[in-house]
């Protein structure tokens, strides 16, 4: 059998493909073929909370917006609580909070954005307490495996969060905090090269 296997190619690495918003996202494609498409809402509009407004582009290596990007997004709800089995509060979890988004790029201007409550403190491994954050993975043409990362939010104090504090630059851990733009708009650009370099988790 060993023999056998020296015998087989490698098998070709693969990206989204160029239809992954068909799939994922099909409304966003122009496809109205759900009553309600998977992903649009995060919070409902009866959860408390402060209401915000999360936007931004994806550039590429040379500060071009990528503009066939899907986004996925996790959050915690106001109280710090993700409506998950292995949150140990999940059953508190503000009614009508769901926690997880899913967005895609503007197709001419690259801009992605989304509504939400601003996520509050969540208890971490060892109970150390992690800053409000949200979690996001990427997917696009090009992106072999998707890339995982997190926003902070430049207006919380971040200084004790166990996951930004691996970041050993100051000038990397700038990467992943959010600018507040004004009440209620945040913006947050994700670099996936070159200078400013976006920080990537492997999770």
């Amino acid at each position: 059998m060993a023999q056998a296997l020296n015998y087989l190619k490698e098998t070709a690495s693969q990206t989204a493909g160029p239809y992954v918003h068909i799939g994922l996202a099909p409304g966003a494609a122009g496809f109205d073929i759900y009553r309600q498409e998977l992903g649009r809402t995060i919070a409902g509009p009866d959860v408390p909370g402060q209401r915000i407004r999360v936007e931004g582009v994806v550039l590429d290596g040379t500060g071009a917006p990528v503009r066939d990007v899907l986004l996925e997004v996790w959050q915690a709800d106001a109280a710090g609580i993700h409506p998950h089995p292995e949150d140990p509060r999940h059953a508190e979890v503000a009614p009508g909070f769901r926690g997880w988004g899913r967005v895609i790029t503007d197709f001419d201007s690259g801009l992605w954005a989304f509504d939400t409550i601003k996520p509050g403190a969540v208890m971490g491994r060892n109970r150390r307490l992690m800053a409000p954050h949200i979690s996001f993975w990427i997917v696009a043409r090009g992106i072999n495996i998707g890339l995982n990362t997190r926003m902070y939010f430049e207006d919380e104090d971040n200084s004790s969060d166990p996951v930004l504090n691996l970041v050993e630059q100051a000038h990397r851990r700038e990467t992943l905090l959010a600018r507040k733009v004004k009440p209620g708009l945040y913006r947050f650009d994700i670099r996936l090269q070159g200078d400013g370099e976006t920080v990537f988790l492997d999770i």
